[in-house]
């Protein structure tokens, strides 16, 4: 009798404010890698996002929309709790400097403390993505130069008009005239 093989689900947490082609690249790679992958978009309180956490959900919804076995959730709890609620046996971040490592390996201690079944994945970033911030693209964008190499296409324009208009709220209210 064959044993029945469990479904290996990975978490992808992140802000994703707003998403990059970095974060597609992690998530296409993971979903490759695993049989079900959740995108998980997290609401940390202590910041103050561009778009809300249903915008967000919605954009990554659209650039991932060609991968079956991908979803996107939002929470607002501790990751751990997340992925034991979901049956998750992995969690994967995205790597794209040493600096990057440091901090990612001390919340990946912690969730192995907290999470003991879950093993974090480290997915370093293509070369051409190593630089890419969701914060180098609201900047990029705030100063009216063009997103295209940083962000799927198919979400460009809907994050430049919000940067144009956050810019436009911005100047009315420091008394600069476009």
């Amino acid at each position: 009798m064959m044993a029945e093989s469990k479904q290996r689900i990975a978490v992808c947490p992140g802000s994703f404010d707003p998403v990059t082609l970095g974060h597609v690249d992690i998530i296409q790679r993971a979903a490759a890698i695993f049989d079900k992958v959740i995108v998980l978009v997290s609401i940390n309180p202590t910041k103050e996002p561009m778009f809300s956490p249903e915008e967000r959900v919605e954009m990554i919804k659209t650039v991932t929309k060609n991968l079956p076995n991908v979803e996107v959730e939002t929470f607002g709890g501790l990751l751990a709790d997340f992925v034991k609620s979901h049956g998750a046996t992995a969690i994967v971040k995205g790597l794209r400097a040493v600096s990057d490592f440091e901090y990612e390996f001390q919340m990946a201690l912690a969730n192995k403390k907290l999470c003991p079944e879950a093993e974090t994945i480290f997915l370093v970033t293509r070369s051409e993505n190593m630089y890419l911030s969701s914060s180098m693209v609201k900047q990029i964008a705030y100063f009216g130069r063009d997103i295209s190499g940083f962000v799927p296409a198919e979400i460009k324009e809907r994050i430049a008009a919000r940067i144009e208009k956050l810019s436009a709220d911005t100047n009315k209210c420091e008394g600069v005239e476009n």
